[in-house]
């Protein structure tokens, strides 16, 4: 049985100490704010890039392009290594279409090799935790079918809680209607989203105040893990770690789980979100 490969786009928004001690190559997407263009995970720090939003600077985001997803995922063909890409959902963003059809390119140069690209309808920590789940498989010993094969029959039990400060950047850069946007503008009034099962961000309440919304995010994990043997719950933030270790405490409590994985929300997924969001990651029932 050939090797295989899982690689990953940026968007998963781990360390990238955690990645490299696993070997999992990463694709990443761009972002250019105040003039200057970075790759996802380099050039600025989490604190600068979250101060130049603060201090009302626009960042705006571009996808991998087949010609940059080729390039990365074709040096691990002529190791003779079979390809498992994880692609940034295809309902936020147009990386999944190239990285298909860079497979789908090289399958035709590579004939023996096997390349498999999988839409996670995933983003962020949502993206990691299907990551982490698929290396376990691999380090179980499944093959790259099967391997492919647990993860799209589970990508829609990895669930989303997400709260942001205002709806606004999420509106700007396309993410959300204006309509719903308004609910970002209220005094005082936290919106809570999920991801659905298209892979897109939805409004699906409001709480009034930080500190219910972060309760809020905490409680749908709760209830949507109900049977589920969660062995880690992700949690992503945008500059704002008290809010996490927050968020964290009750997941101690309310879920006894104490393997918890906390870090900042990448630049490209944060550059949607502003600062001050705040996610939980974990598998449930359904989204």
């Amino acid at each position: 049985m050939r090797d295989y490969v899982i690689t990953v786009n940026s968007t998963v928004d781990l360390p990238k100490e955690w990645l490299e001690e696993r070997n999992v190559p990463v694709v990443p997407l761009r972002y250019t704010i105040d003039g200057q263009t970075y790759e996802d995970m380099s050039g600025l720090t989490a604190k600068e890039f979250f101060d130049k939003l603060r201090e009302g600077k626009m960042s705006v985001t571009s996808q991998v392009n087949p010609e940059e997803a080729r390039a990365a995922l074709e040096p691990f063909l002529k190791e003779g290594k079979d390809i498992l890409h994880l692609a940034f959902s295809s309902g936020l963003s147009g990386t999944c279409n190239s990285m298909k059809i860079a497979g789908e390119e090289l399958k035709e140069e590579y004939p023996e090799a096997k390349i498999i690209v999988i839409d996670t309808l995933c983003a962020c920590l949502g993206e990691a935790l299907l990551l982490y789940k698929a290396l376990q498989q691999k380090e179980a010993g499944k093959t790259i079918e099967e391997t492919a094969a647990w993860v799209e029959e589970n990508k829609l039990h990895i669930c989303h809680d997400v709260t942001v400060d205002d709806l606004n950047h999420l509106h700007r850069g396309g993410r959300v209607s204006k309509a719903t946007a308004v609910v970002g503008t209220m005094v005082k009034i936290k919106p809570i989203i999920h991801m659905d099962d298209n892979g897109k961000l939805q409004v699906v309440g409001k709480e009034r105040g930080r500190k219910k919304s972060l309760n809020k995010i905490v409680d749908m994990a709760v209830e949507q893990s109900e049977g589920w043997d969660n062995d880690i719950i992700m949690i992503t933030h945008g500059d704002c770690i008290e809010d996490a270790e927050y968020v964290a405490g009750l997941v101690r409590e309310k879920m006894g789980i104490d393997n918890i994985l906390i870090n900042n929300i990448g630049t490209v997924i944060g550059s949607h979100t502003g600062p001050g969001v705040v996610a939980v990651f974990c598998m449930g029932n359904k989204r």
